[in-house]
């Protein structure tokens, strides 16, 4: 399995156009946020959207790995993997370990602008704990992606990855503070895993643990996607 890894990240690493939009957009979106129209000194605000804008960054990454998935589906790579002694689990788990490592770029370029361009500052260990706990808490993201690309067509698998994007993103508070929402929207925001993912990141740039809450309701989502992953794995297979 770890060749398999290996193999998959290299091609994803390769991809021009995946770290220039991947990690690109989400920069450019959090400049935008953040020195036009707004405040110069609000420094709350820059730390905010810049968690918000990293989380963004990462959930897309992440959910973006079902593109790649769906596009080698049609070219048979998934036949090649069937003819291997690798279960369908250990498959799964080297693309979400793939689409781990791919998150990273995205991840890592927005906090490097809300540092160096915004002016960004925390204590050294609250920026390793934003990075680990955001790069941890994408992990369901991967592997809602990953169902995606095993039971969708590589264009469907597009079309339903961005619209889920934007919808867990807005409804998320990932774009907009979750405080503009009514009440009964707030509510459900509350457990939506991209509230709960970007909770992880605000959490420790407020200086405390995540809540309970939220680690429960993404480690729910967790079971959910991984699940889901397996099974269109496993459909897949039966049906290439």
């Amino acid at each position: 399995m770890f060749q398999y890894i290996k193999l998959e990240v290299r091609r994803a690493l390769r991809d021009p156009g995946f770290i220039i939009f991947g990690a690109g957009m989400p920069v450019l979106m959090y400049l935008l946020f953040t020195n036009i129209g707004a405040d110069p000194g609000d420094d709350g605000w820059k730390t905010s959207s810049m968690v918000g804008m990293a989380a963004y960054g990462a959930l897309g990454a992440a959910v973006s790995t079902g593109t790649g998935i769906a596009e080698d589906k049609s070219l048979g790579w998934l036949r090649q993997l069937r003819i291997t002694p690798m279960l369908p689990r250990q498959v799964v788990l080297g693309r979400a370990i793939t689409g781990s490592v791919t998150v990273l770029p995205a991840l890592l370029s927005v906090l490097a602008a809300g540092a160096l361009i915004n002016g960004v500052r925390m204590a050294l260990w609250e920026w390793v704990a934003l990075i680990v706990l955001l790069w941890v808490g994408a992990l369901p993201f991967t592997l809602f992606g990953i169902g995606n690309g095993y039971r969708l067509t590589a264009q469907t698998t597009g079309v339903v990855n961005v619209a889920s994007l934007m919808g867990l993103s807005v409804i998320g508070g990932l774009w907009f503070p979750v405080e503009a929402f009514p009440g009964w929207l707030r509510t459900v925001s509350g457990y939506t895993p991209a509230n709960r993912f970007a909770e992880l990141g605000r959490s420790t740039t407020e200086g405390h643990a995540p809540t309970a809450g939220a680690v429960a309701v993404l480690a729910v989502w967790l079971l959910v996607f991984g699940s889901y992953a397996v099974a269109s794995y496993r459909k897949s297979a039966r049906t290439a």
